[in-house]
């Protein structure tokens, strides 16, 4: 296999998960650096710039939710995968992750090659969403995937993956309503287990940057873009 271009930063307490995801992540010839804490994290991902970071929640000093937080507020950073690996398997937990904007939440014990699956399988998927069409121009709107920024009536906005994600699937589909499952199938993928509450939460989070008017709700059904 040759060398692969991503980079990936593990965060863990835990000596021995640190050297088995390390171990793994070379083999499939991944860039890795790792952390024992938050704050180096947090310090490594500033200069580091991964693609993916692989987070523990319960971690001293700082947890991984308020790891993921700051992480996912560096302009650098919004491109970037974050996908949890927790023993906490609450769903108030997982809410929380998915809150702070991450891309996956898989409960502990690790299962090596499954786990690499999944996170060539996010690779995969983001290859393929950038061959699609780069700019949506719809009114005020312009969608643009090659920087990951909207412009909405001339101001730039930047928005987290997921939610970049979302507003443009619903874009290059104006006026067509989709269920949350349908939604959660289209932006997460099924090898991705996500509570259907978090389309709730990455839709209100869009419209608070985006305005109300552009995505409608539709009662008992899902969400739909408007083209008027």
């Amino acid at each position: 296999m040759g060398k692969s271009s991503q980079k990936v930063l593990v965060v863990d307490d835990e000596e021995p998960i640190l050297e088995l995801l390390k171990y793994n992540l070379e083999k499939q010839n991944y860039e890795v650096k790792t952390a024992s804490d938050g704050f180096q994290a947090v310090e490594i991902a500033k200069k580091f710039h991964p693609d993916l970071v692989l987070l523990d929640i319960m971690m001293p000093k700082m947890d991984g939710v308020e790891t993921c937080r700051l992480i996912r507020a560096m302009p650098e950073m919004v491109n970037t995968f974050i996908v949890f690996l927790t023993a906490r398997a609450e769903e108030y937990s997982e809410v929380a992750a998915f809150d702070v904007g991450a891309d996956d939440y898989i409960l502990k014990p690790i299962k090596p090659r499954a786990l690499m699956s999944r996170i060539n399988a996010l690779f995969r998927r983001d290859s393929k969403k950038k061959n699609t069409s780069a700019q949506i121009k719809l009114g005020d709107l312009l969608i643009d995937r090659t920087s990951y920024t909207i412009h909405v009536k001339g101001k730039e906005i930047s928005l987290p993956k997921k939610e970049f994600e979302l507003l443009f699937f619903l874009a290059q589909n104006p006026n067509k309503v989709f269920s949350r499952d349908d939604l959660l199938q289209n932006i997460w993928g099924s090898d991705v287990y996500v509570l259907a509450r978090t389309v709730d939460v990455h839709i209100r989070k869009v419209r608070e940057k985006i305005g109300d008017d552009y995505i409608s709700t539709v009662k008992g059904v899902g969400y739909k873009f408007n083209l008027n």
